[in-house]
């Protein structure tokens, strides 16, 4: 499996079970709705967790342009790599949102709730303040960056000789990571902490044919792409600085 690939599969699983645990506790009528936010987070972190494990021993399972990004900026990860895994990412997320709507879609059409509906493929804050907002992305998204740095290090090879930091062994960690940023601080705005997470899926909401559908937010979308790029980049000059 390519590298391209692998980061297609990793994000596409993620996002698969993460929109999919929003929907079967968003949507009306599944066997799980209303199962609130506990389960919620532990979805993500179990998607993060396949997801990591699967790819991680072709492309690294970056699954996240703001670890390719910290990746890049610490020196173990070449730059002209970037926008590669980040296409591969974004196409990923989109198809993984795609397929959370086609096995919801009875559904998505008995409900009656255009911002739950959105909520299964984009974040949104619980109260609009664009700094904290921010912040809020930025500091979620350096909490995750820097125990990637710390719990993984940033030596580990892909199958093609390309140093891309982030292997199987940290899948358990890192999803104990993504669990404890949703439950601590995830209320906030959704934690995005990845920008391919939130845009590709927006995109989807946008495209896509969904019954009763509101506006896909742009004019809050910048937020979970911006946020978590400052964040990795802030945890990366600090373990620089501490290296």
């Amino acid at each position: 499996m390519t590298p391209f690939i692998a980061e297609i599969l990793g994000t596409g699983l993620l996002i698969l079970l993460g929109g999919g645990v929003v929907a079967s506790s968003v949507l009306k009528d599944t066997k799980s709705s209303g199962s609130g936010w506990m389960v919620i987070t532990t979805g993500w972190a179990m998607g993060v967790f396949i997801g990591v494990f699967i790819s991680a021993p072709y492309s690294g399972a970056h699954i996240n342009p703001a670890v390719t990004l910290a990746l890049a900026i610490e020196g173990s990860f070449p730059w002209q790599e970037v926008p590669v895994y980040i296409i591969a990412q974004l196409i990923g997320a989109m198809l993984g949102s795609g397929t959370v709507y086609v096995l919801f879609k009875d559904h998505f059409d008995a409900t009656d709730n255009p911002a739950g509906k959105r909520a299964i493929f984009c974040t949104d804050p619980a109260i609009p303040n664009r700094f904290r907002n921010l912040l809020s992305e930025i500091i979620g998204t350096f909490v995750l960056i820097i125990a990637v740095f710390f719990i993984t290090g940033a030596e580990i090879q892909s199958e093609e000789g390309v140093p891309v930091g982030l292997g199987a062994v940290g899948a358990i960690p890192i999803a104990f990571v993504v669990w404890s940023i949703g439950l601590s601080l995830g209320g906030l705005t959704g934690y995005a902490i990845n920008p391919a997470r939130d845009l590709g899926p927006r995109i989807m909401h946008f495209i896509l044919p969904i019954n009763g559908k509101m506006h896909s937010n742009w004019s809050y979308s910048w937020i979970p792409v911006v946020g978590p790029f400052i964040g990795a980049a802030l945890a990366t000059f600090l373990h620089l600085i501490l290296s």
